[in-house]
């Protein structure tokens, strides 16, 4: 008995002894399956938080799209006197605010559910004509003021989110305007890169999916072995799911669990001392990792809001940018547009006299004695380089307002940009017999501004000074120029144009620098706005007077006088 002691004690320290290597084996195993798993749930999270965002960024554009839209001048006119020509003109504008907004389509219906306008008008599978009074996103526009619906599209046969607003007060309601967005290419790239995204509605229908297969059904039962992520789309009914597989987590700590245990194999003979301290040293270590995971979770989430919104607020301004200064160029073509006819009749007239000065010197160097006539060939010649000059000087200025212009400022010539101006907008001029009076400008008067674009602002004001005077009996331009110093002892350029045209009409002039706002049938109703955006760019400012009985429009540009 006393020799079997010692033997069933080294049995009784090689059971325990085992039994710690398994109880320490399964404790790694967890720990870092639980470490891969907090991780997989970070970087998830993160991925999932960021493409939630996306989505309500995009459908937050798009609802600022449709609120802009239904308060438009145009779309109010077409739905409440609506023609074959109104539908056409807004399918235009339409489809030119589509290109520069985003979207998929825009159109807008009546208060029957037929489309008016449509921004695909000139595509096979045109929404115009067609009849949405059965979708519920126009009965909700119509009852309650804006309706949305995730659907598969009735003509194009797409799915698609669309985004519905009423047009009119509730009673009166006109029609409504639809903005149908594709999200074909966001799940394309959900599925290029990796794991399983859907999200659902309200009643939890899976409308966007990496996945085609799932959409429109329920969302599918979580698997044995995948961690599920859950994120609402912010001012949406939607719910992002993405599903993470924990196959790679598990096989990770598998592999750290055998490590260990290789590891510990040469330490059996003294696990037993050492037991106590292994499991006093293991709390202490779940303590401290419990806390590192803790702080990380908090380091990780904090860093990625602020990473989130620094990339929003850059994007965005980006964003804000670039737009404006394609609106910026358009109105420059635009307005470049309107002038080349009477440019080139400018061009045309010195061309006419060069070729009859050519022809008069070739027939007078056909003579007999052609030495008589050298003299006068010679003033012929003069006069030939003269009207090249103007040729030159015409195109040279064409050119240069056709460029793009830069982003910044500088102290350029005002008296330049003014005369590239009145060059740019003398056809018109003449052919409406236009009295313009306007002082000398001072070679050497310097403004902060960039040549380009305040040639653009000035041709502006001309050109909406020409519209108002045409067929006016005694159309007058009346430009001044005045100098002022502000309190804070800066120099200030005022250059006003005004005409004694019949003026601002009251409703007009209240909102005379909002967007789409315009009276000419071929008008955009952004070239005031983007002139005002440009004179804030140079730290100047665009106003306007207040319309009066028997006085014209008159406005004025201020600028900062160059040191």
């Amino acid at each position: 008995m006393g020799r079997r002691a010692p033997g069933l004690r080294r049995a009784l320290i090689a059971a325990v002894a085992l039994v710690a290597l398994v109880i320490a084996l399964t404790e790694i195993y967890r720990l870092s399956a639980e470490r891969g798993s907090a991780h997989l749930a970070a970087t998830g999270r993160a991925t999932a938080q960021a493409r939630a965002s996306g989505l309500a960024s995009e459908v937050a554009h798009q609802r600022a799209v449709v609120a802009i839209l239904a308060g438009d001048r145009d779309v109010i006119e077409a739905l409440s006197a609506p023609t074959g020509t109104r539908g056409q003109a807004l399918s235009e504008k339409l489809e030119r605010l589509r290109d520069a907004a985003g979207g998929s389509v825009l159109y807008i219906v009546s208060d029957d559910g037929t489309a008016l306008a449509a921004s695909n008008w000139n595509e096979p599978d045109s929404f115009r004509g067609s009849n949405y009074r059965f979708r519920s996103y126009f009965s909700d526009a119509m009852q309650s003021g804006a309706g949305v619906e995730y659907a598969l599209g009735s003509v194009s046969r797409r799915p698609g989110l669309y985004l519905s607003q009423r047009v009119g007060p509730e009673g009166a309601a006109l029609g409504a305007v639809i903005d149908k967005v594709d999200f074909a290419e966001t799940e394309a790239a959900w599925q290029r890169s990796g794991g399983h995204t859907v999200v659902v509605d309200a009643s939890g229908r899976v409308t966007l999916t990496s996945e085609p297969g799932l959409r429109f059904g329920p969302l599918p039962a979580l698997d044995e072995g995948r961690l599920r992520l859950v994120e609402p789309v912010a001012g949406t009914p939607w719910t992002l799911v993405m599903t993470l597989s924990l196959a790679e987590v598990r096989r990770q700590a598998m592999m750290n669990t055998v490590m260990a245990g290789l590891g510990l194999l040469p330490l059996l003979s003294g696990l037993g001392y050492f037991l106590r301290r292994r499991r006093r040293a293991l709390a202490r270590a779940r303590a401290e990792l419990t806390y590192r995971q803790d702080l990380e979770r908090e380091v990780a989430a904090r860093t990625r809001e602020l990473s989130g919104e620094i990339r929003e607020r850059v994007d965005a301004e980006k964003r804000l940018a670039e737009m404006q200064g394609r609106l910026v160029q358009a109105n420059r073509l635009a307005t470049l547009g309107q002038v080349t006819a009477g440019v080139a009749h400018e061009v045309n007239q010195p061309l006419a006299t060069i070729r009859l000065l050519a022809e008069n010197g070739q027939a007078m160097l056909a003579a007999p004695d052609p030495a008589p006539a050298l003299p006068e060939v010679a003033g012929n010649l003069d006069q030939i380089v003269r009207m090249c000059e103007r040729i030159q000087t015409i195109t040279s200025e064409l050119r240069g307002f056709s460029r793009k212009a830069g982003g910044g400022h500088e102290a350029v010539s005002f008296a330049e940009a003014w005369e590239a101006s009145l060059l740019l907008s003398a056809s018109r001029r003449a052919a409406d017999r236009v009295r313009l009076i306007a002082p000398d400008i001072p070679p050497g008067l310097r403004v902060m501004a960039e040549k380009v674009r305040l040639e653009q602002v000035l041709v502006n004001l001309l050109q909406n000074a020409h519209e108002a005077l045409h067929d006016r009996p005694d159309p007058e331009i009346r430009v001044t120029l005045s100098r002022s110093t502000d309190a804070a002892g800066a120099r200030w350029i005022t250059c006003t144009v005004a005409d004694n045209g019949p003026g601002l009409a009251p409703e007009v002039a209240g909102n005379l620098f909002s967007p789409f706002l315009t009276t000419k049938a071929q008008g955009l109703g952004l070239g005031l706005v983007i002139s005002q955006g440009i004179m804030r760019d140079f730290g100047g400012r665009l106003r306007a007077d207040p319309p009066g009985p028997g006085r014209g429009a008159r406005f004025h540009i201020d600028l900062r006088e160059a040191d």
